[in-house]
């Protein structure tokens, strides 16, 4: 079968013909729906290295957004009938500490020792015309469009994290929510925010059709420059806002989402850019919260997938064959995707 594989480190990742999986024990073997190209996947094929890169010591087969349909099931599994749509959960955690017992798999106690940090990301993933995943990262999709929900395991999973967590702040008549980046995952957690809270919702931007977007989508934009924070207290009468989501995490956009917070807000900061955050007691909101999160977990990929069925959030895609998937992650790394790109490996079957 056809797949991308990631095979050095500092090194674009190649279409090759490798072996059709075989499920183990436990183990599902999916037909793949859809997969989809992220940044996440960039960093390991161009940032990191054998130092940095212990988890995803290649060689492997990226993606760890998938959905696909049931195609064979390994020895114990029951429960699944063929031809029915799942989507994947990436995060892979030891299995049996507390975190990974309650679903949190991505908050593994033992994370650091691990071999991989998710399926795709270290593990072979779902970049591939097949692939083989435990049955119990599995969620089902219904009758709902497989290849679209693809991007529902990071690009939506991600933010629907940032912004459960965050619900207190947000919670109650006249509260304001602030969204800094507006790529794939700042316009799916305007559409949770929507969901999940009665907010007004303010978004920016350095790019004038991703705040055509996302004020089409309901939120007040801003342009990110100089004057964004002032715009932004002008808009909340002063007080700031009480939850502010970053996209982005350099260290201007971190600054900015402190600046405008209202006393006792949260700041969470979701983009990993390595952007450093500064504290000083005169400065900044009294009380207010700084964090930072990652993915999120599989109860939460359940309430994600139950959003997307009701119709309440949906990923913008473009799609490419198989054969252009290496096409989808040049225009990645370029910059030049205005949408999330799913793989299709199974294209016009």
């Amino acid at each position: 079968m056809k797949a991308v594989v990631f095979e050095d480190y500092k090194t674009f990742p190649s279409l090759k013909e490798v072996d059709k999986p075989t499920p183990g024990p436990g183990e599902v073997l999916l037909k793949v729906a859809g997969a989809g190209c992220c940044h996440s996947d960039v960093s390991v094929f161009r940032d990191y290295t054998p130092e940095t890169g212990k988890q995803t010591k290649p060689p492997f087969i990226l993606g760890h957004e998938t959905s696909g349909w049931i195609e064979e099931v390994g020895t114990g599994v029951t429960g699944f009938k063929k031809g029915d749509a799942y989507l994947v959960y990436g995060p892979t955690g030891c299995g049996h500490c507390k975190r990974c017992v309650a679903g949190e798999e991505n908050y593994c106690e033992n994370r650091a020792t691990n071999k991989s940090l998710a399926i795709g990301l270290g593990r072979d993933g779902g970049m591939a015309e097949y692939m083989v995943v435990p049955a119990r990262n599995l969620v089902p999709l219904g009758d709902a469009d497989p290849i679209a929900a693809a991007p529902l395991a990071d690009a939506a999973l991600t933010p629907y994290h940032a912004i459960k967590a965050a619900l207190p702040h947000l919670n109650g008549g006249g509260k304001y929510a602030l969204v800094i980046g507006l790529g794939g995952l700042g316009q799916i957690a305007i559409q949770i925010l929507k969901a999940l809270t009665g907010a007004t919702i303010i978004a920016t931007d350095m790019k004038p059709e991703a705040m055509a977007k996302a004020e089409a989508n309901g939120a007040i934009v801003v342009p990110s420059d100089e004057n964004e924070v002032a715009a932004i207290r002008e808009i909340t009468g002063g007080r700031g806002v009480d939850a502010a989501f970053d996209f982005v995490g350099i260290a201007p956009t971190i600054a900015a989402a402190q600046a405008a917070g209202a006393t006792g807000s949260r700041v969470t900061v979701v983009g990993i850019a390595g952007g450093k955050a500064e504290f000083d007691w005169y400065s900044k909101p009294s009380e207010q919260e700084l964090m930072g999160v990652y993915w999120g977990s599989m109860p939460e990929l359940h309430e994600v997938a139950a959003l997307y069925r009701q119709g309440l959030i949906t990923p913008e895609i473009e799609t490419y064959s198989m054969d252009n998937a290496l096409d989808a992650y040049h225009k990645l790394t370029d910059g030049k995707l205005s949408k999330r790109a799913v793989v299709v490996p199974h294209m016009g079957e």
